[in-house]
């Protein structure tokens, strides 16, 4: 089964330069309310890409040393989580004038996850058993175990207002609509799975199987969802939902700014707080399918797995499963509803020295993850010091990731190009579980 093979994309992105004190349209995603701070009165994005690939299993040396990936993924016993993601931001802009600041951001999204796949299940699928020993397995899990795709895009607009803003505080609000655009989507859910899984010969076999389980797919993602050229085919599509976010922001200032004409962002202490990414958005293309079934192998009955190795879809696999006559019907839709990841964000950036800074940063989502109809996301937890030299920043982020574990990096900001990693220092070491790489480039007037 492919969805394996996709490990070259890289939790949180734009790890450090979210932060940074030069602030533009790339910290509303973050935090609306942030807006209110720009460095300058117009700021203008003109790209960003940021990628992303964690998981609990393989490490970087697992990935240059070893052929067979797909082993050492499902070797253990503790449930497979494995995330890729790619987040792209295309043209942006903002306008600040008196206590407003106005802002329009366009931006892709691209995820895949493997959510609490229990390993002994996920081998029996994808490898025939090969790391299981010769005999019978039983498998019992009281949670849901996906694989999940999804492509999305989004048209947001920003408003965020100052309600104080005086010479040594300033509070700011902020609020983001988005008009979400769906692309494609694909999920494969085994809830409450129980069964046996039996290895004779080169053979695995599952038997006396009880689950429940959900296939939905749209798009691309129907046919591969582990194949880059299926997410950029299908990327966006026409309006399917709305989303917002929304946040506040208070600054201990530092000083009066010395350039009265020119916004800068002047800080001993800069806290915020936002909720992100509210709302959802409905699939309806003509490929739509979203069915829950009930599994059940039972007596002498039983399921040969090797015929699911080398599957490229989710469709292919609710197609054999189909055949075999082991699947029940329950409910089934054409056009179905996905949730956006929100999360709640709490950050600080606190002045340490001139020039000096050091940040924490918190994410934790709100949704539980192991429900069908959810898009995934990880619970970070960041502090970046971070030296700003004006023109040029510095960035050092020690992150804590709830699936990769500890992971550093390092960032660097000349003007308006940026370019980084949340991950670089930790993935050179060569036992990292995390990979990821971001970068960009934007510009002030004035």
């Amino acid at each position: 089964m492919a969805f394996v093979g996709l490990y070259a994309q890289a939790q949180e992105h734009f790890a450090g330069i979210g932060l940074s004190s030069r602030v533009g349209v790339l910290n509303t995603q973050f935090n609306p309310a942030e807006l209110n701070n720009m460095s300058d009165k117009f700021d203008i994005n003109l790209f960003g890409i940021s990628a992303n690939v964690s998981n609990n299993k393989l490490t970087v040396n697992d990935l240059v040393n070893n052929d067979n990936l797909e082993n050492v993924l499902f070797r253990g016993t503790d449930p497979v989580n494995l995330r890729a993601d790619v987040q792209v931001s295309g043209f942006g802009m903002g306008i600040k004038f008196k206590r407003f600041a106005l802002g329009l951001s366009t931006k892709i999204y691209g995820n895949m996850d493997i959510i609490d796949v229990d390993p002994r299940l996920g081998d029996a699928f994808v490898n025939a058993g090969i790391n299981s020993i010769f005999g019978a397995t039983t498998v019992s899990n009281n949670f849901n175990q996906r694989v999940n795709g999804t492509a999305w895009g989004e048209v947001a607009g920003t408003v965020a207002f100052s309600l104080i803003n005086k010479e040594k505080h300033k509070f700011n609000v902020g609020f983001t609509g988005k008009l979400l655009l769906p692309g494609s989507f694909a999920n494969m859910g085994m809830d409450k799975f129980t069964g046996t899984i039996s290895r004779v010969g080169g053979v695995a076999y599952l038997t006396n199987t009880q689950a429940s389980v959900n296939f939905a797919y749209s798009g691309e993602l129907a046919n591969s969802f582990t194949q880059f050229d299926n997410y950029s085919k299908s990327a966006i599509g026409s309006v399917g939902g709305v989303g917002f976010d929304l946040g506040v922001n208070y600054q201990c200032r530092d000083k009066a700014p010395e350039n009265p004409k020119k916004n800068q962002n002047r800080y001993k202490l800069n806290l915020g707080m936002a909720i992100r990414n509210v709302g959802s958005m409905t699939f309806k293309d003509p490929n739509n399918k979203s069915t829950n079934y009930t599994l059940s192998i039972q007596g002498t009955q039983s399921l040969n797995l090797n015929q699911f190795e080398n599957v490229e879809s989710i469709q292919d696999i609710e197609t054999i499963l189909l055949n075999s006559g082991y699947l029940t019907k329950t409910t089934s839709n054409k056009d179905f509803k996905v949730n956006l990841p929100t999360t709640f964000v709490l950050y600080a950036d606190v002045k340490v020295i001139s020039k000096l800074f050091i940040s924490g940063y918190l994410q934790q989502r709100v949704k539980s993850i192991d429900v069908n109809d959810q898009i995934a996301t990880q619970n970070n937890f960041t502090i970046t010091p971070h030296l700003n030299l004006g023109f040029f920043e510095f960035f050092l982020p020690f992150t804590q990731n709830e699936i990769s574990g500890f992971n550093t990096g390092l960032g660097i900001r000349a003007g308006g190009f940026y370019l980084g990693s949340g991950s670089g220092i930790t993935a050179l070491m060569n036992n990292a579980k995390q990979a990821d790489i971001y970068l960009g480039w934007r510009f002030g007037i004035f």
